[in-house]
């Protein structure tokens, strides 16, 4: 048997990981400006995460939902009291397609209703539901394409306005940022009207917070900056550090009845150890701080080269604390590539000019120098040889 294969692969493989840095099979040290997707939120190999989980494993390291499970208890209550969200209730998956699929059957068992809006340039997974509000066509298969789904621009309240006054939506779906199209944040009014909105007519508000939450933004989710809250939000990757774990934060307006909702591994002995441990770390080394002035340091700086080079080479350069956006002109896109193969630096990447930088929370002004340093020279190197 072999690997089905559907990835774009490096021809790099990690083998070895601790805070910022990551080394290959060679012995090749990487600095991590991405974080496997945002998936590294507390850094690699962090020491009490690592303790966590190893004795965590010593202990038992899963047993069914049909058993009462304390870690479960403490990892919602840490999670509501670090996120501001104490009154709300947790269920656990596995990721963030499925914390979105559950906020959708939610939304669709509380109003009665199947449509659902969301927006142009969305990502919410690639599961049935959670793939049919993704505007992304090429993924989204022919037995996907049954549900119910209304795109709309992202900022313009009166279309969305006229699509919800029909009365048929059961839900509005929105990301915190915009991450897979390319680090796109909704503005603080759109968000504050849409909620005005939604509650007005009974429309569940969905927070997708999978690739923005976590601290990544200088505030544990990305929509706290506009003041509303949501009525589901969901999360998943900076959750677990690289444990597989998924969750969908419900507010009180609904009642849980048994088998509404269901999994066999999410909220797992092991997933909830490793979730704890984050929040642990999120607190005791402040780094929802960190997101916010390193963040702001590097945005500067980034702006600050974008100023230098001019529209010519970087087209724009937006996001907030650590999920950043980095627009490359044509002649300038291969930059990411030079940034992995030459400068031993990962980052993401959106469309084909987009580079993401998604680091894990606890990076240094240092460990940014580098990365700038590193990013100036690509340009330049370029630039030389267009000549």
């Amino acid at each position: 048997m072999k690997i089905f294969d559907v990835y774009k692969l490096w021809p790099i493989e990690p083998v070895k990981a601790e805070g910022t840095a990551v080394w290959d099979k060679d012995g090749v040290k990487y600095l991590d400006m991405y974080g496997g997707h945002a998936v590294i939120s507390v850094g690699h190999a962090h020491p009490l995460y690592n303790k966590i989980v190893k004795d965590q494993l010593d202990k038992i390291s899963f047993y069914s939902n049909s058993v009462l499970n304390s870690l479960q208890t403490e990892l919602a209550e840490r999670l509501g009291r670090v996120s501001g969200y104490e009154n709300y209730s947790l269920f656990l998956s596995n990721s963030g397609a499925e914390a979105n699929e559950n906020a959708l059957k939610l939304a669709s068992f509380h109003t009665g209703k199947s449509k659902v809006l969301a927006f142009k340039g969305a990502f919410h997974g690639r599961s049935s539901g959670a793939v049919a509000v993704t505007d992304i066509p090429k993924i989204v298969s022919p037995f996907n394409s049954f549900h119910q789904v209304v795109f709309a621009p992202m900022n313009n309240i009166e279309e969305v306005k006229i699509h919800l006054q029909t009365g048929e939506f059961a839900a509005v779906i929105i990301e915190g940022i915009q991450g897979v199209a390319g680090i796109y944040e909704p503005e603080i009014n759109f968000l504050k009207e849409l909620k005005e909105l939604t509650s007005g007519l009974g429309v569940v508000l969905i927070l997708d917070e999978v690739q923005s939450g976590y601290g990544r933004t200088g505030k544990f989710f990305a929509h706290q900056h506009s003041g509303i809250e949501p009525d589901i939000i969901t999360t998943a990757k900076g959750m677990g550090n690289g444990f597989p774990i998924g969750g969908t934060l419900i507010s009180p307006m609904f009642k849980p009845v048994q088998g509404m909702l269901g999994t066999t591994f999410g909220g797992n002995h092991l997933a909830c150890a490793a979730a704890i441990a984050v929040l642990r770390i999120i607190e005791e080394e402040a780094l929802i701080a960190n997101s916010h002035n390193v963040g702001a340091y590097l945005i500067k700086r980034l702006c600050e080269i974008k100023s230098k080079y001019g529209n010519e080479v970087i087209s724009d350069v937006r996001g907030r604390g650590l999920i950043i956006g980095i627009d490359m002109t044509d002649k300038f896109i291969p930059v990411r590539d030079d940034l992995l193969s030459k400068e031993k630096i990962f980052t993401g990447g959106a469309k084909s000019n987009i580079i993401r930088l998604l680091p894990p929370l606890n990076i240094t002004e240092k460990d940014c120098d580098v990365f700038l340093e590193s990013f100036e020279k690509c340009i330049e190197n370029i630039k030389k040889e267009s000549k």
